[in-house]
């Protein structure tokens, strides 16, 4: 555990040893969350954050698979309307 101090601006200075297991650079952005009224999470923001988060969802269903059923389904309901 690192205790800092604020500057009369707020900001606080985060030790070297933390921004190294982070893997944080010089002027990379970083995301803070209010955890609860004592607690901030600190998490580091991926350069590029689309390339990071590519794939995320490959392991569950595919929406699009979903989708695509069901415009099957709603195509042959129509064809059976018609008939």
């Amino acid at each position: 555990m690192a205790i800092v101090k604020t500057s009369s601006k707020g900001q606080i200075v985060i030790p070297k040893e933390i921004r190294r297991r982070l893997g944080l650079k010089a002027g990379q952005r970083v995301n803070l969350k209010l955890v609860d009224e004592q607690r901030i999470e600190i998490t580091a923001v991926p350069a590029d954050p689309v390339e990071a988060y590519c794939g995320v969802f490959r392991k569950g269903s595919s929406l699009t698979a979903a989708l695509l059923k069901e415009r099957r389904q709603d195509l042959i309901r129509e064809e059976n309307k018609r008939t």
